[in-house]
């Protein structure tokens, strides 16, 4: 929902790229998640276009029934913005809001322990890199959700760069259907998941903390939890739950997690009430999870470091198990998550 004054704007246009701003730091991303609720295998999969820094962002993430995860990231060079198609990786537009095909081919560092990504130069030099493939059809099951927010005249809002993570965001649960090859072996999967796209300029530095939790029980109901924080003000709480082929928009979580030594977490609650009324509990157990990061020196000379740990996660909820994906954020300053308490 936009604020007074302001409206949400979306065109099936949108899912294709867009002409880039003039900021240096400009990024049109494309994600996709996706777990098979009887296989217990998963994976997502992310191309983040920066074509005025002149590269991409490339990552897919795959975890394995026994615990392993195949993993790659990139940089590649791009020179343009108009395809998302760098790296190994291609997201193709079939038919926009309800069809989109999502391939890699390359390879990706098969890791036993996914831990070992808390030091990547070391994971990659110490596990096994092997040929890797994905091919994915998803279908989307709910609405749209978010777009990019303008003024009521229709013009867009005026952003601080150096303080943005887009200018438009939306999402959509979705079913997929395909396979993941990893050296020898094939995992033939279906099930359920989110995807979402961006743009706009983006820092990972400009959010201070967040948790998003998108997870699916099937295929007409799922959710979406957001807890986004600056530097200052309260934490904004958000998200919707997609039951019966609708979205409730959440209007109240809290989310209350679990933490290893290493301060990632191992699994969650959630406390749910939407602007419809209803109100769900949720229980998520961390399966398996992958630390990321991002670094950037700022314009001082400061080192900015962000932790984004990407967890597998099994949820319960109302009876029912789900799957999806418990992504937490944080600036990490003196060594710890900047959330830590939280």
């Amino acid at each position: 929902m936009a604020a007074k004054g302001y409206k949400l704007r979306l065109d099936p246009q949108d899912e294709y790229t867009h002409t880039p701003d003039a900021a240096m730091n400009y990024n049109e991303s494309m994600y996709f998640n996706m777990f098979d609720p009887d296989r217990k295998v998963g994976g997502w999969f992310r191309i983040g276009n920066r074509p005025n820094e002149g590269y991409a962002e490339m990552t897919i993430c795959l975890y394995l029934p026994d615990g392993r995860v195949a993993f790659m990231y990139a940089k590649p060079t791009i020179t343009h913005n108009e395809e998302m198609n760098a790296g190994g990786l291609k997201i193709e537009v079939v038919e926009p809001f309800k069809r989109l095909r999502v391939t890699y081919d390359g390879k990706a560092v098969v890791l036993t322990n996914p831990l070992d990504m808390a030091e990547p130069s070391r994971a990659f030099r110490e596990n096994p890199v092997l040929r890797c493939k994905v091919e994915l059809d998803y279908e989307g099951v709910s609405p749209m959700f978010g777009g990019e927010t303008v003024k009521e005249d229709g013009s867009s809002l005026d952003i601080d760069p150096e303080k943005s993570f887009a200018k438009a965001h939306y999402e959509q649960h979705m079913a997929a259907k395909g396979r993941f090859t990893v050296g020898d072996e094939v995992f033939e999967v279906s099930g359920f998941g989110l995807r979402d796209k961006s743009w706009g300029p983006r820092y990972w530095q400009a959010i201070h903390w967040y948790r998003w939790l998108p997870l699916n029980f099937g295929r007409d109901f799922g959710m979406m939890l957001s807890i986004v924080a600056g530097e200052s003000g309260e934490p904004r709480q958000g998200g919707m739950v997609l039951k019966d082929g609708k979205y409730d928009l959440i209007k109240e979580v809290s989310i209350d997690s679990d933490w290893d030594e290493n301060w990632y977490q191992t699994g969650m609650r959630a406390h749910v009430v939407t602007e419809s009324g209803a109100v769900y509990d949720v229980e998520g157990k961390v399966l398996s999870l992958i630390p990321l990061r991002n670094r950037r020196k700022a314009a001082d000379g400061t080192e900015l470091n962000t932790r984004i740990t990407e967890g597998m996660t099994e949820y319960r909820c109302n009876g029912m198990v789900g799957y999806g994906l418990s992504e937490y954020l944080d600036q990490i300053v003196d060594g710890k998550p900047v959330s830590v308490g939280r």
